[in-house]
């Protein structure tokens, strides 16, 4: 029997870790919010692999709590071992990962929901959204509840229209097991939302007791915690190893004989795959030449022998994954708990959303994470954030916040999708940067914290120990300019330990910690007036004085860009009209619809002159 249920001021619809951040941000900010999920006891569930960060995902996480949202926190809790990644490389590509405890991340994620004042969770399935004469969103669940709210952000992961394939065997599924989301699409389409086929894919979980650990590669933790948030007291303890293991020649010849039986390569799977993270099957084929393969054997939580083997995503029949995985040393005898396999999913062009992740055409409607074609749960959570940020600004009246390019990773990875789009599902790398030497993982609260603070996510408390951190890096950096270091035989003995130049005659600090054989550490005993800061206060003040040429370099790119940044465009714009536009440019621009010269400058199929030929036009206007 249809009824009318609740009001809201926004819906979320969706529980990953997309919707999350999402309903968590809308509430916080006073706004009356539902978050509407298949399965209360999946919410922030981890499909693929039980981790959170990696490379260029881990800064996405800092980000996320600078500005006041919950995954780093959540990470921090729940973790087994953590690493940072590429420490052999400079400070813009290290990147925190840990191996999370999936089922206890969830009971987090899923406890401080139930407790956020302003937010309800319910277990129920969205299968109709309309927008009513009032302006107000309609949504009805499969019970035929009815709900309504302001502003509904669409995060619904690979449940929409979810299908697995397993060889010949394909069937209507969410992922690991779930039920799909199989009405809202038609919605969608009602609403002219350009909907697309995505794929991706798990690998198989296996039983720890069935694998030779003494012929593998052990993988440890740090010794040392770094924390994902800024807010959490390094106190972390390796709960768990990994293992590295090698697929072979014989591996790779099982592969060969059974190819045929792949959906992927029989045509059976229409969606695009991700380009960065291809099934083992794909690595095969594309990579002929190469003798092996390396693979990661990772815990999926504390009290449970399964393991999740990273790297090995497949959709194979059953019997020719066993046959495979057998064929690996150490794995000779192992016994598959859960089947690997790939699915399908509806998602939207996010060439259809404005950079605060709103509809184009459709006011109030917001799309988040894989819905928007991305993938990986930090490029979701950080996506969940700006959406429900945005409609709960919506919802009060306010601007809309827009992190750009230059800013953070998450404006990079946004920017990247509503401007460029996507032909794959988009997965955020350090390279995709331009300014990654400043937007490194380690100064995101000095980048983000004041604007978390501005929109109100970040509280007082925690933003007077973030000025103080800020005051005492200002002062540090003033007081090695000045503090005085003399020639001594031990400073001078250590120098040339370094491999670095002695000193003819006194110096200041700051020079010898330019140096790049040295460092605060080493120092410690030559420097009398060092004062009494955390260690993340020294590291700031190392990393600045180190890079600044390179640093400064990268500020005036960054003035260049932000000066077309501010050059805005007219909505009522009129592309056609502009003479000298190319045919393609025009096609573009009136398809993205840039909201400055900017964004329109980095639409793929807008050249230099193109933008000139706006500029001109803008001025003419009096724009």
């Amino acid at each position: 029997m249809r009824y009318f249920a609740k009001q809201y001021d926004v819906v979320v619809i969706g529980a990953g870790h997309a919707g999350i951040e999402a309903g968590l941000a809308s509430a916080r900010l006073g706004c009356s919010t539902g978050v509407f999920t298949i399965n209360l006891d999946w919410i922030g569930n981890m499909p693929c692999n039980p981790s959170i960060g990696g490379t260029s995902k881990g800064h996405l996480v800092r980000e996320i709590d600078a500005l006041g949202g919950e995954m780093g926190k959540a990470s921090d809790a729940t973790k087994l071992q953590a690493r940072m990644l590429n420490r052999g490389k400079g400070p813009a590509v290290h990147s925190l990962r840990a191996q999370i405890d999936r089922k206890a991340y969830s009971r987090y994620m899923k406890h401080t929901m139930e407790r956020q004042e302003n937010l309800d969770v319910k277990q129920a399935e969205v299968t109709k959204l309309s927008k009513n004469a009032d302006g107000l969103w309609e949504l009805e669940t499969r019970l035929e509840a009815v709900y309504t709210a302001k502003c509904v952000v669409l995060a619904t992961g690979t449940f929409l229209g979810g299908r697995i394939f397993i060889g010949d065997v394909s069937y209507e599924s969410g992922p690991d097991g779930m039920f799909p989301a199989t009405e809202l699409t038609k919605s969608l389409l009602a609403l002219n939302v350009p909907v697309r086929r995505f794929k991706t894919g798990t690998p198989s979980r296996v039983n720890a007791r069935s694998i030779d650990f003494s012929v593998l590669e052990k993988q440890v933790g740090d010794e040392t915690d770094v924390p994902f948030s800024f807010d959490t007291k390094p106190a972390y303890v390796d709960k768990a190893n990994c293992y590295i293991a090698y697929t072979n020649d014989k591996t790779k010849q099982v592969i060969l004989e059974n190819i045929h039986t792949s959906p992927l390569y029989g045509g059976k799977i229409q969606g695009v795959g991700p380009r960065y993270c291809p099934s083992f099957e794909d690595k095969i084929m594309r990579f002929p030449d190469k003798l092996r393969h390396q693979l990661f054997i990772e815990p999926c939580e504390e009290g449970s022998d399964e393991l999740y083997l990273q790297g090995m995503s497949s959709s194979l029949p059953e019997k020719v994954q066993l046959e495979f995985l057998r064929t690996i040393k150490g794995f000779e005898h192992i016994e598959v708990m859960r089947t690997a396999y790939a699915i399908e999913y509806d998602c939207v062009d996010p060439l259809a959303l404005k950079p605060s992740l709103e509809f184009l055409d459709l006011d109030g409607l917001f799309g988040a994470g894989q819905f928007n074609g991305s993938s990986g749960y930090e490029e979701a959570a950080a996506q969940g954030l700006i959406a429900g940020i945005n409609a709960a600004l919506k919802v009060q009246g306010r601007e809309p916040f827009v992190l750009d390019r230059a800013s953070s990773y998450i404006g990079t990875l946004i920017d990247d999708l509503v401007t460029k789009g996507c032909s794959d599902p988009y997965r955020m790398m350090t390279s995709r940067s331009e300014y990654r030497l400043l937007l490194r993982q380690d100064n995101a609260d000095l980048r983000l914290m004041p604007l978390g603070h501005e929109i109100g996510l970040v509280g007082e408390e925690r933003y007077e120990r973030f000025l103080t951190k800020k005051a005492q890096i200002e002062a540090e950096l003033e007081r090695v300019k000045e503090a005085p270091v003399s020639p001594t035989p031990e400073l001078q003995e250590m120098l040339v330990s370094r491999e670095t130049s002695p000193l003819k005659a006194g110096c200041k600090l700051q020079e010898l910690i330019k140096r790049p054989q040295l460092d605060y550490e080493c120092l410690t005993p030559f420097d009398k007036t060092r004062p009494d800061y955390p260690k993340e206060v020294f590291e700031q003040v190392e990393i600045e004085l180190k890079y600044d040429g390179y640093i400064r370099r990268q500020e005036a790119q960054i003035r260049e860009m932000r000066r077309l940044e501010t050059k805005k465009i007219p909505e009522s714009i009129n592309y056609k009209s502009i003479e000298g536009l190319r045919l393609e440019a025009r096609e573009k621009l009136e398809k993205v619809r840039p909201e400055n010269v900017g964004q329109a400058s980095r639409i793929s199929g807008v050249s230099p002159a193109d933008i000139s030929v706006l500029l001109i036009y803008l001025t003419k206007e009096g724009v």
